[in-house]
């Protein structure tokens, strides 16, 4: 399953709150595209769907579809300051390859599968001013 650090799970308290919503999950998911194949991403959920995974992690709910758990188990949402600015970065032990914004990722050989990877690119625009920022 996915892990928080606790100062991620501090960060996504802080946004639950701000919108009212002490009661959404946060879902971590994997979707094709990005500039290395495969991207992360992060929404607040109001309901479980069937298959989900869930589990509470520093006081936060996360739940995670079942096709993402596959590239996903066993990573870490952190929350990251840098001189840019601060943001959410996975720490993933499934990726191969990250991209230097940490926002996409090639999975290690033998895990592609049910999520389709865009064409990998020289890059999502986003790795020369972001270490960090979902």
């Amino acid at each position: 399953m996915v892990t928080l650090t606790d100062r991620a799970a501090q960060e996504i308290k802080g946004l639950l709150e701000k919108q009212d919503k002490p009661e959404a999950m946060l879902r971590v998911f994997v979707s094709g595209g990005g500039c290395s194949g495969f991207q992360y991403g992060m929404s607040l959920e109001d309901e479980v769907m069937e298959g989900d995974q869930e589990t509470q992690v520093n006081g936060v709910k996360v739940i995670v579809d079942p096709r993402s758990a596959m590239y996903i188990e066993g990573a870490q949402v952190d929350f990251v300051e840098t001189m840019m600015g601060g943001g959410f970065k996975i720490d993933n032990p499934n990726a191969a390859s990250s991209c230097g914004c940490g926002h996409s990722f090639t999975p290690k050989e033998g895990e592609e599968g049910e999520v389709e990877a865009a064409p990998a690119t020289s890059g999502c625009g986003s790795c020369p001013s972001s270490s960090a920022g979902y």
